[in-house]
This record gives C-alpha cells, structure tokens and sequence, in this order.
C-alpha cells in the first residue's frame, strides 16, 4: 500500500501540476498576451475562459478513460491519460503569441487546454481507484487520501516554479519568456510519473469482476443519473472554493489591491502546503467517523466562512489574506479528504470507474470552470471588499450542503467484506433520496 500510495500520489500531483500552471499563467500573463486586443478586465476573463475549457473536457475524459477503466481495467487509464496530459501541456509553452501568429494563438491555446482537460478527467478516476479498491476497507479513507494529496503538491509545484522565476527575472524577461519554463518542465515530470507507474499492478476487485459493463455510461446514465447529479453538485463547493483562492485570488490581488506577484503566490503556496499536510489527519477522522459527517461540517464551514475570507482578502496585507485563504482551504480539505473513498463507494465495482469520474469531474464544470469568471466580473462592480464574490460562494456552499444531505453513508461496517462496500444499499437510498428530491 506505501508503494502504490506513492505512485498515485506522484502521478496525480503531475497532472495536476499540469493543470495548476495554465491557471497561474491565465492568472498573471495570457491576458494581454493572447488577447492583446482586449482591455485588461475583458483580456483576464478571456484568459479565464480559456482556462474554463479544461473543465469543460474533464467530464468527456472521464467518459472516455472511465469506459476503458471498466473495461479494461484501472492501470492503463493511468499511462495514456498521464501522456495526454504532459504532451498537451508541454505544447502549451511552445504557442506562439498573438503578436506572432494572431488569432491563431488562443485558438491552439483552447485546443491545448481542451486536451489538458481529456487527460486529466480520466486521471483522477484511476489513480483512486487503484488505490481504494487495493486498500482494506477499514483504512480506505486514508489510503485513498494520499492521491487526494497530489494536487496540493501539483499546486506547490507549479506555483513555486513560478515564484521562483517571478523573483529571478525581470517583468519583461518573464512576459518575454520566463512563463513558458514551467510547460516546458511538464515533459520531464511526465517521464518520471510513467517510470513510477510502470509496475503498479491492476485492481484486484477488477480482476474480481465477471461481468464487465458493455457500455458504463449507459449504465451509470440509465440506473445512477441522480446520484451522479447529486455528487456533482455536491463536489461543486470543493471546487469553487479552490480556484477562488488559487485562481482568481491572484489576479484580484495583484490586479486590483496593488499586492506584488510574489507576495500573493507565497501566501497561496503557505496555505496550501497546510493543506496537503491536513489531508490524512482528516481522512483518518472519515475512517472513524464516517465519510458524510465530514462532508457536511465542511460545506457547512465553508459557507460561514466566505463572507470573512473576501473581507480578508481585501485588505491587501499578507497575513490577513494568507489567514483568510487558509480558512477557506480546510474547509475544502474537510470534504475532499475522503471524497476519493467515497465516491467509489457509492457506485458498483462494474461502472465505478465511469461513474465516480463523471460525478467529480462534472461538478469542476459547475465549481471550477465557472469561479474564475464570475468572481472576476462580481469584484469588477464591487468596491474594495467584493462581497458579491462571498455571496456567490456561500450559495455554491449551500447548494452542495443540501446535495450531501440526500447522499447516503458508505463507510465499511464490521462484517462488511474488504471491497464490497458498495452494494445495493447505499446506491438505492440515494437513489431513493434523489427521486424524493425530484
């Protein structure tokens, strides 16, 4: 378990690496890079929107590995998708800019971010999943946790890279040049993570199974719609709350406050290495106490605390906006350590891979792909503290508060058999939840 964790969490945290450093990037320099035409609000949204696309695929990518996970079994989803996305990101350093090719440039650029997306929504289902389905029931929770580790890692990657080179050159060396080093660095990661998973051996509750789905989707679509409704939205706070304080935090900080680039990415870096740290202390609490409970006191934290953390941000100072970010990130850490147990737990070992996949990356579409761009448009007509920016992330808070609500418990009871704790139980009560809801 130590030596698979590991691989899952190095492969998970390259990917993810992958993902962060385009959002740094639409955050800082591909605005008036690639849409130079544009003023500087309407070049930022752009940037963003761009950076939206790759969660636009991310649920069509966990349609696509999700079918061969099923299939064909976990282990090769990990190869291709972790090809897929290194290459594309890698391409994404090497775009010439709007000055050079014209509208050429964010075009290329949308269909990097696009690929980015496919490779990263098959991504996550099968690095959990090999790691769930290999873990003894009665410890899945934290096992599962440390793939969950590897996008806090990916984030302190990617912005440390650049940080580093933030503080190294000149505004004009990093414009010129200095913001393509970090795609650039995305191809060595990508050999590295190949080389670790090249021995991980296939999910034995996949090997278990005899009776392989012929088409997952249409099964997870025809039997699970309302439970993949259901984990989509409640997912979709975990999101939101991420990119506002990663993403669009950045941009408003140094854009609007006057905060120095380097100080922002160092207060976002702080939180976020505290974060990655909190992720299995809190898994172990899921193991305990269960999956939902968590979930609920992290939806229900992240709604009272949104309101304080814009206020905080506001201020422009780095300790309050560091305290502020940080809040908000163990909230977020509170649900999503035990959401890569959880989720597979919900679903039938014959569709699992399809259906956890599409239920999280679905809910990045409603979180992730839209913060950015709605946070940045609210503080635009806000004055110095943005407090529509609060509201819209305390009702995204709520709406997944009422999602969690109708979900069911699914951690393993004693007398439960090692993998079997999806079964027909927590399945049909959501369902049964669900219909009641509609």
């Amino acid at each position: 378990m130590p030596r698979l964790a590991a691989a899952s969490l190095a492969g998970t945290a390259i990917e993810f690496y992958d993902f962060f450093v385009y959002g740094t990037a639409a955050a800082l320099v591909l605005g008036p890079l690639f849409f130079p035409t544009f003023s500087p609000l309407a070049g930022t949204l752009a940037a963003f929107a761009t950076f939206g696309v790759g969660f636009v695929a991310r649920p069509l990518g966990s349609v696509l590995f999700g079918h061969v996970g099923d299939r064909h079994g976990r282990r090769p989803v990990l190869v291709v998708s972790l090809l897929l996305t290194g290459a594309s990101t890698v391409a994404v350093g090497c775009v010439p800019t709007y000055d050079t090719i014209g509208v050429a440039a964010p075009l290329l650029l949308l269909v990097l971010r696009f690929l980015q997306g496919l490779g990263l929504g098959g991504e996550w289902g099968g690095a959990v999943l090999l790691t769930a389905e290999h873990a003894p029931a009665e410890r899945r929770a934290l096992w599962s946790s440390f793939p969950q580790v590897g996008p806090a890692v990916g984030f302190v990657l990617a912005n440390g890279v650049v940080l580093v080179l933030s503080a190294t050159l000149t505004e004009a060396q990093f414009t010129q040049w200095g913001w393509r080093v970090p795609f650039w660095a995305a191809g060595a990661l990508a050999v590295l993570g190949l080389w670790l998973r090249s021995s991980l051996p296939e999910s034995p509750r996949f090997l278990e199974i005899d009776d392989h789905a012929r088409v997952p989707l249409v099964e997870v679509v025809r039997d699970h719609w309302r439970l993949v409704l259901l984990t989509a939205g409640a997912l979709s706070v975990g999101y939101a709350i991420f990119y506002a304080v990663t993403t669009w935090s950045l941009a408003y900080a140094t854009e609007r406050l006057g905060v120095t680039r380097t100080v922002m990415l160092a207060c976002i870096l702080a939180a976020v290495v505290a974060k990655g740290a909190l992720t299995p202390l809190m898994a172990l609490l899921g193991d305990r106490y269960g999956r939902r409970p968590l979930c609920l006191a992290g939806c229900a934290a992240a709604a009272l605390w949104m309101f304080p953390m814009v206020a905080l941000l506001a201020t422009g100072e780095p300790l309050p906006m560091f305290l502020g970010i940080l809040g908000a990130l163990i909230a977020f850490v509170t649900m999503f350590s035990v959401i890569a147990a959880y989720l597979p737990e919900l679903y039938a070992p014959r569709v699992r891979c399809t259906g956890a996949a599409v239920g999280y990356n679905l809910g990045g579409v409603l979180g992730g792909a839209l913060t950015p761009i709605v946070a940045t448009a609210l503080a635009e007509h806000s004055g110095r503290v943005p407090w529509g920016v609060g509201a819209y992330l305390t009702g995204v808070a709520l709406l997944s508060l009422g999602c969690f609500v109708l979900l069911p418990e699914t951690r393993p009871v004693p007398g439960q058999v090692a993998g079997h704790a999806t079964g027909p139980g927590p399945v049909a009560a959501t369902e049964a939840a669900a219909g009641e809801c509609a």
